[in-house]
C-alpha cells in the first residue's frame, strides 16, 4: 500500500540528513521531489498544488525550534501538512441507515460484507439489504456474503429500490438494529436515471451515511466519479478498495481535499477480515516511510492472547528461550497476515518493501523443522546431534543444511538477545518522526 509515493517521499526526505541550515533552494529542491512524487501517484494537480504552497509557508515562516534539527524541521512540516490533507482527525461512521453508492466493478458489495463483519466483531447489531432491482445476483451476492459472516439479510418481494429501502428501514428499526447497510445499484458509468432513483432513496429513508465505494485503480477517473456522485446525492464519506494491489495512492491523498468528504475505510485484500478504519496520521506515518506501530499493535492484540505474548516476550528479552518457543513466535507472525503487511508496518521498512522478496515458505519450513523434533529437543536443542539431524530432516521433508540452519538462526537470536540485557539502555530517538 502507497508503496511508491512512500519510497519517493522518503527518499527526499531522508537526503536533507546533514543540512544544517533551512533556505528557500533547501525547501525548493525538497518539495520539487515530492510535488514529481505525488504527481507520479495520482495525486489531484490541484490538491498537490495547494499542499505544497502550505507546506513552503510553513517551512519558511516558523522559526527553527531549539529541539529540532533543520531537516526535523522540514519532515515534520510535511508530516503534519499531509495529515491535513488526509483528514486531520479519523471520522467513524455513524449509526443508523448507511447507504453504499458507487459504479460497478468497485468492490461495493464485498466492501458491505466487510464492514458488516468489522461492525459485528466490534459488538454492534448489523443487518444488511439490496435495492440493486436490476441485477438479482448482486442481490445473492449480498445474501451470501450475509450469511457468511452472520448477519441478517433483508429481503422484499418488490420491484422498487425505493420501497425495499423504506422497509428494511422499518424492519431494522423494529429489530434495534444498530446499523443498516444497504447496497444500492451500480452502473458502468454514470446515468441521470441511477441519479435520480439514489436522491429517492436517500429522500425516503434519511440515511446517517452516504458512502461513496471508489476503486483505488482508477486513480483521477474515480475521483472524478466520486463529485458527480457527490452533486447529486451528498457524500458523507469514501471506502477506498484494493488498496493492497499496484494502486499509486492519488485517489486516497486527494479525496478530502478535493471533495471535502473524508476516507472512512480502505479495503486492503480479498478476505473478509480486509478492511481497516482510515488513519490519517498513520497514514502520513506510513508515507514518510515511518511505519505504523499503531496499527501494528493492534494487528497483534487481535491475533495474539495478551497473557501468551507478555509470556514469551519475557524469555525472548532475557534470551531464555527455547525452540518450542521459536516455533510460537512463527505462528503468531504468521497468524497475522501477509508478511508483506506486516513488513510495511515497521519504521523504516515501508519504502523498501517493494523490493523486499519476502518468502513466507522460510516460516513454513522453520515451523516443519522445528515440529519434527522432539519435545527434549526443542527444549534443548545442544543435544541434536548428526543423526538426529538426518531423522529431523526426512520427518520435514528438508535437507541437513536445512536443519542447521535453523538451529545457526536460532543460537544467533539468543546471542543477540542476551547481549541486549547486558547493555545499561538502549537509546530512544530524541524526535519521534526522525527518519
Amino acid at each position: 500500500m502507497l508503496e511508491l509515493v512512500t519510497e519517493k517521499i522518503s527518499g527526499a526526505l531522508t537526503r536533507l540528513r546533514g543540512t544544517r541550515k533551512i533556505t528557500e533552494k533547501v525547501v525548493n529542491d525538497t518539495l520539487r521531489e515530492i510535488r514529481l512524487a505525488l504527481l507520479e501517484a495520482d495525486v489531484d494537480y490541484e490538491v498537490t498544488k495547494r499542499f505544497l504552497k502550505r507546506v513552503k509557508e510553513r517551512i519558511l515562516g516558523e522559526e527553527v525550534r531549539k529541539n529540532l534539527s533543520p531537516a526535523d524541521q522540514i519532515i515534520l512540516a510535511v508530516y503534519e501538512e499531509l495529515v491535513g490533507i488526509l483528514g486531520g482527525e479519523r471520522e467513524d461512521i455513524k449509526k443508523g441507515t448507511v447507504l453504499f453508492v458507487g459504479l460497478q466493478g468497485t468492490g461495493k458489495t464485498t466492501t458491505i460484507g466487510k464492514l458488516a463483519n468489522l461492525l459485528k466483531k466490534k459488538g454492534f447489531s448489523v443487518a444488511v439489504s439490496s435495492t440493486d432491482v436490476r441485477r438479482p445476483a448482486a442481490m445473492v451476492q449480498l445474501e451470501r456474503l450475509a450469511e457468511k459472516v452472520s448477519v441478517p439479510y433483508y429481503s422484499f418481494e418488490s420491484s422498487s429500490a425505493v420501497e425495499i429501502a423504506k422497509e428494511a428501514v422499518e424492519k431494522a428499526k423494529s429489530e434495534g438494529i444498530d446499523y443498516l447497510l444497504i447496497d444500492t445499484a451500480g452502473r458502468l458509468h454514470i446515468d441521470e436515471e441511477l441519479m435520480e432513483e439514489l436522491r429517492s432513496i436517500k429522500e425516503a429513508v434519511k440515511p446517517s451515511e452516504v458512502i461513496y465505494v471508489a476503486d483505488a485503480m482508477q486513480g483521477q477517473t474515480a475521483l472524478e466519479t466520486a463529485k458527480a456522485f457527490h452533486e447529486a446525492v451528498g457524500l458523507t464519506g469514501v471506502v477506498v478498495t484494493k488498496m493492497d494491489g499496484d494502486a499509486r495512492g492519488g485517489l486516497v491523498l486527494s479525496v478530502r481535499e478535493a471533495l471535502g468528504v473524508p476516507v472512512k475505510f480502505i479495503g486492503v485484500g480479498e478476505k473478509m477480515e480486509d478492511i481497516e478504519p482510515f488513519y490519517p496520521d498513520r497514514i502520513a506515518q506510513r508515507i514518510l516511510g515511518l511505519g505504523d506501530l499503531q496499527s501494528l499493535a493492534e494487528k497483534a492484540k487481535e491475533s495474539i492472547p495478551e497473557d501468551k505474548a507478555q509470556h514469551l516476550s519475557v524469555k525472548v528479552m532475557t534470551g531464555e528461550f527455547d525452540l518450542e518457543d521459536l516455533r510460537e513466535i512463527i505462528r503468531m507472525i504468521r497468524s497475522m497476515g501477509p508478511l508483506e503487511k506486516i513488513l510495511s508496518m515497521v519504521p523504516g521498512l515501508g519504502a523498501q518493501i517493494r523490493h523486499l522478496k519476502v518468502d513466507e515458505e522460510q516460516f513454513k519450513k522453520m515451523e516443519a523443522i522445528i515440529n519434527s523434533m522432539t519435545p527434549e529437543e526443542r527444549r534443548n536443542p545442544r543435544i541434536i546431534n548428526m543423526s538426529r539431524k538426518k531423522r529431523i530432516a526426512k520427518g520435514s521433508g528438508t535437507t541437513v543444511s536445512d536443519v542447521n540452519r535453523v538451529l545457526k538462526r536460532y543460537e544467533e537470536m539468543k546471542r543477540i538477545m542476551k547481549k541486549l540485557k547486558g547493555m545499561s539502555g538502549i537509546p530512544t530517538p530524541r524526535f519521534p518522526f526522525r527518519i
